[in-house]
């Protein structure tokens, strides 16, 4: 297993929730994490921006750089990318986690909330994936970690829902793909999802409260991520991980402490 110790890890959507949790797990390690976001002033509902973190990342032991950015603009993109690799030395490890949600059936689903997502899971994977890539061939143990989901073609995972699941799944593909097309590189590519809902914004505005209340919290994906990161590139790729079960897999199991209510029965995540 490798130490993730002066590694760069470059993580979109990483003001708060999972994004910010893996920042602060991989920091423990002494790593170099790149927080990238929007949100670069207060938002008035959500907690965190690229500064918060960083202040966060240092404080745990790693060293860090906020990098304002939307993934929905190529050349930002590009510029961004660029930006965090002269300023570290390179990048060794892409975290995949940004996402866009709405969950409508198709006839609620209006343009501009399709290409939201579409613009933010499957092409901002697809072109910070690419970006990222030449540097990645010159890291020592590189990785690209998408959160998107195992393929499941059952439609009853497309029909409630159908554009948020094409772009999850173009999410994952992209995985797939890449797997095979840089395994020359040694790079890895591996999607991870929650075996549960996990304790985010993105439940809390989108789910019941029962469910957040049934939900795990961030940091077993954090703990999951930092894992499958430190293991050989080379060999450890094509895979769509369920965080439960990569833990299993290091020896882990009592999951209790990550629940957000341990007497409340868990909610099983979408895709599942």
């Amino acid at each position: 297993m490798n130490n993730l110790a002066g590694k760069t890890i470059f993580i979109t959507g990483s003001s708060r929730g999972i994004g910010r949790e893996i920042a602060l797990r991989c920091a423990r390690d002494g790593a170099n994490v790149v927080i990238i976001g929007k949100t670069d002033s207060p938002h008035p509902k959500l907690p965190g921006t690229i500064h918060t973190v960083v202040q966060e990342v240092v404080e745990a032991g790693g060293q860090a750089l906020a990098l304002q950015l939307d993934v929905r603009n190529e050349q930002d993109i590009l510029k961004v990318v660029a930006q965090a690799a002269a300023h570290f030395g390179g990048i060794d490890v892409l975290v995949n986690n940004a996402s866009a949600i709405y969950l409508t059936p198709t006839a609620q689903t209006p343009s501009r909330r399709l290409d939201l997502m579409w613009e933010v899971n499957t092409r901002a994977t697809f072109l910070v994936s690419q970006a990222c890539i030449p540097y990645l061939k010159q890291a020592d143990n590189p990785h690209i970690l998408t959160l998107s989901p195992p393929l499941n073609l059952d439609e009853k995972w497309f029909a409630p829902h159908l554009a948020y699941t094409l772009s999850k799944y173009g999410m994952s593909m992209c995985m797939l793909g890449m797997a095979r097309e840089f395994a020359v590189n040694r790079i890895a590519c591996n999607s991870l999802w929650p075996r549960t809902t996990i304790a985010t914004a993105a439940i809390e505005f989108n789910f019941p409260e029962a469910i957040l209340r049934a939900s795990r919290r961030p940091a077993i994906v954090a703990d999951a991520a930092y894992a499958i990161l430190r293991r050989d590139s080379a060999t450890c790729t094509g895979n769509f991980f369920i965080d439960e079960d990569v833990l299993r897999a290091e020896g882990v199991t009592d999951f209790s402490g990550y629940a957000v209510n341990p007497d409340s029965e868990l909610f099983t995540d979408l895709f599942l």
